[in-house]
């Protein structure tokens, strides 16, 4: 979630909650609102059609993500999930995304699974917005460790914060339409992180 970054980037540790707010509103907004559009599209469309969408929602995904350093996080997350759903629930439209190139976004893997497995839209955000959470609460506990139940409390109290936002979410067809708030520190710290000697995880 970005969080070894911003603390090697000189964020203090008793910003993560604040953090886990902005990373919510900001990056995992415009994964999950992709996420939705994409499980709209595969409820709606087949075929070159839906290989077109792809490519559509996957342009308004990049032009939100800039930071190749982020950008690589999130295809190598979709890697592993896309890698579990294609044994799970074969599909063509999940072989579709095996052979894009390069991979395919976190939020769009994410938004074709929903759409096979009968995953409603605001569930879909939902899932998307607390698995962020989770992983910057995760991060921060072998970073800083402290009590386990504190990061918990954490990570449910910046989803709450954002259910207001989910309600939107869940109506999204148009990836034009998908948030575009960036957060350009975020994407620094990402960017030196990448090349940093030593890390724990990826950014």
């Amino acid at each position: 979630g970005g969080l070894e970054p911003a603390l090697q980037g000189g964020m203090s540790p008793a910003e993560v909650r604040r953090f886990l707010v902005a990373r919510l509103r900001t990056s995992a907004a415009v994964e999950a609102g992709i996420a939705v559009v994409t499980r709209h599209a595969v409820c709606t469309e087949t075929g070159a059609a839906l290989v077109a969408r792809f490519d559509e929602i996957e342009d308004h995904w990049a032009a939100r993500t800039p930071g190749p350093a982020q950008r690589d996080a999130s295809r190598l997350l979709a890697r592993g999930y896309l890698r579990l759903a294609r044994n799970l629930w074969p599909s063509p439209v999940l072989d579709a995304l095996a052979v894009r190139n390069p991979g395919p976004s976190r939020g769009l893997v994410v938004g074709a699974i929903a759409a096979l497995t009968g995953i409603a839209a605001i569930d879909t955000a939902r899932m998307v917005l607390y698995e962020e959470a989770q992983a910057i609460v995760a991060a921060y506990l072998k970073l800083h460790p402290t009590d386990p139940a504190t990061g918990s409390m954490w990570a449910l109290e910046a989803c709450a914060h954002l259910e207001p936002l989910l309600t939107h979410l869940a109506t999204l067809t148009d990836p034009a339409t998908v948030p575009a708030t960036g957060g350009p520190q975020t994407e620094m710290w990402a960017e030196a992180h990448a090349s940093a000697s030593e890390r724990l995880f990826r950014a």
